[in-house]
């Protein structure tokens, strides 16, 4: 009997198995007499750079061998609790559905170079041979150095090494209208431009295979010091157990009463395929573009982001579930409005968000290390920035507010206590967040980078960095700067009533006006004691007091449109600013 032949599958962000390039070819190739190899091992490795994984460590008394994965600037852990929560869950989900096709997924920590050296090494001393590792490339400084470690290991022992085009987003690779990264437009309506009509524009979909070959009759164990777990909760567990639950907060926000989280999802495949169904069956999708900038509840906007950051669903099933709906192809969502009539204006905004991911990820490849740099790709060295040094004690206090959610601007603290109790906050309250910090308090936007990495389910390097970058005015707006959001009016014109402000600053809610639910700052003495919010921060001292007077319009209630005093007028809408974009 001839020795096993082992192809190692090095899954990252490719958290799937339908559409999935990679599985598709050893599917089909697989099944052809002059296949070169007779196994499969796919394996995950939660990154020691990125993922604090001092949890699996087989006992107390030994010693994590990796640095603590902490943020440059700040120093905040890299994946907090509820990242890492969706990533197991979602490694997870994937280890499950390879095993109902008969494979499996082997789970590992470290550094992935030194994984693969250890674990080429170990089948080097078994009588299975290893003929090659297959990865997908992404973007981003450390992912590129992770595919030249990978790289390096596999060919040292002369090995093949190949690495795959990314195919989870909207349009592929080999379809953008340039080869050459330095070609890729700094203002992406240009670029918008260049790929147009979007409905047309991705490719079609790969079917999940029905079945792979086998694992290897052995597999070599995690190195030590670790020791990895065999069920999900435990991994969760490991994941969670070294890190501060209060995340270095002095006063971490607490739950509201009644409050409840607007992305209350768990991750995986099966669970991305759930909410894009829903989506079509519901009718949010087609009426997304009305209801995207929402703030409250569960169906506001389609979430999909975190799905999409981890490669459990990719950006073309979604633009094809859509078109099937829009043609009236299946029974899915006969029933909801804008069943098989063409594209709505709901579905050409989810394309348009699609789009705007990918043309993020095209600007991390263009302007590489540069995502990361307080300049940004502006290389504008002129903004004074107040860094937070150990010596400017004051940028410190504002930060250390700005972080709990008590700066005094109802709308900021809302979305920041939500952020830090949920891993979630809107697209609308992401803008103006970004804005508020570097904008509005001149502070180191890579601060709130850094934080929004550690606390967002949906966290994805480019659109993270890149969209702090273009609402600090040093990306890639062409408006820079001059582009500042105010917050208050933002409040009033996305969140009329403060239900969003009360839901989650919950000593704002006895308050019925929203001039002070946003600016609670505005309240006379008499009321605060009346209301208890004497000594209350927030209210006491606001880090930025950004004036602002709803017009009353004589015959309708109070409503209307604002009008902006001070820092910030009127509040600017540019999507995708200050956020992982694509959720809506």
């Amino acid at each position: 009997m001839s020795s096993p032949r082992v192809l190692i599958y090095l899954v990252r962000r490719d958290l799937r198995i339908a559409d999935n390039p990679i599985l598709h070819e050893i599917c089909k190739s697989g099944q052809q007499s002059r296949c070169t190899y007779t196994h499969v091992l796919p394996v995950y490795c939660f990154p020691a750079q990125q993922i604090e994984v001092s949890g699996f460590l087989s006992s107390k008394s030994e010693r994590s061998p990796h640095p603590e994965a902490r943020s440059q600037v700040a120093g905040f852990w890299r994946c907090g609790q509820h990242r890492a929560r969706f990533v197991a869950e979602s490694v997870w989900d994937l280890k499950k559905s390879l095993e109902s096709i008969g494979s499996g997924l082997e789970i590992r920590v470290g550094m992935l170079g030194q994984i693969f050296k250890d674990m080429l090494d170990a089948f080097g001393r078994t009588d299975s041979e290893v003929i090659g590792v297959w990865m997908t490339a992404e973007e981003g400084v450390e992912e590129k150095r992770e595919e030249r470690d990978v790289r390096k290991a596999v060919e040292a022992v002369g090995k093949e090494f190949k690495l795959w085009i990314d195919e989870k987003y909207y349009i592929d690779d080999r379809d953008v209208p340039f080869s050459d990264a330095r070609e890729t437009p700094d203002v992406f309506t240009t670029y918008r431009k260049l790929v147009e009509p979007l409905r047309e524009a991705p490719r079609r979909t790969l079917p999940a295979p029905q079945e792979l070959p086998p694992l290897p009759p052995s597999i070599p164990p995690q190195p030590a010091p670790f020791t990895i777990p065999n069920n999900i909760d435990d991994i969760i567990a490991n994941l969670i157990k070294p890190l501060d639950p209060n995340l270095g907060l002095t006063r971490p926000p607490k739950w509201p009463t009644n409050a409840k989280s607007a992305h209350p999802f768990h991750g995986g495949e099966s669970t991305g395929h759930h909410r894009i169904r829903h989506l079509i069956t519901s009718g949010n999708m087609s009426t997304y573009k009305d209801t995207r900038n929402g703030m409250l509840g569960l169906e506001f906007s389609t979430k999909l982001s975190a799905w999409l950051a981890l490669g459990c669903i990719t950006a073309r099933q979604i633009h094809e579930y859509i078109l099937d709906f829009e043609e009236g192809k299946t029974q899915l969502g006969k029933e909801a409005p804008g069943y098989a009539k063409g594209e709505n204006a709901g579905t050409a905004a989810v394309r348009f968000e699609l789009l705007w991911r990918d043309y993020m990820r095209l600007c991390t490849r263009k302007f590489g290390p540069r995502l990361y740099r307080i300049e940004g790709f502006r290389n504008d060295t002129a903004y004074p920035w107040k860094y937070v040094d150990g010596k400017d004690t004051e940028t410190q206090q504002k930060v250390n507010r700005f972080l709990e959610g008590t700066t005094g601007t109802g709308l900021i603290d809302a979305s920041m206590r939500e952020l830090f109790l949920t891993g979630y906050t809107s697209n609308r309250a992401r803008q103006n967040v970004a804005s508020f910090l570097a904008k509005h308090l001149g502070i180191d936007w890579r601060i709130g980078a850094e934080w929004y990495e550690s606390l967002l389910c949906d966290y994805d390097v480019s659109n993270n960095w890149g969209n702090w970058q273009y609402t600090a005015g040093v990306g890639n707006d062409p408006r820079g700067e001059a582009r500042v959001f105010n917050p208050v009016k933002q409040a009033f014109d996305y969140d009329p009533q403060g239900e969003y402000v009360k839901n989650w600053v919950e000593e704002l809610r006895a308050l019925g006006d929203p001039q002070v639910i946003f600016q609670a700052w505005k309240l006379s003495e008499e009321k605060r004691r009346e209301l208890g919010l004497e000594g209350v921060e927030g209210v006491e001292r606001p880090l930025k007091k950004i004036d602002f007077h709803l017009k009353r319009v004589a015959g309708r209630g109070g409503g209307g449109r604002g009008r902006g005093g001070g820092e910030g007028g009127g509040g600017e809408i540019r999507r995708g600013a200050g956020r992982g974009r694509g959720d809506g």
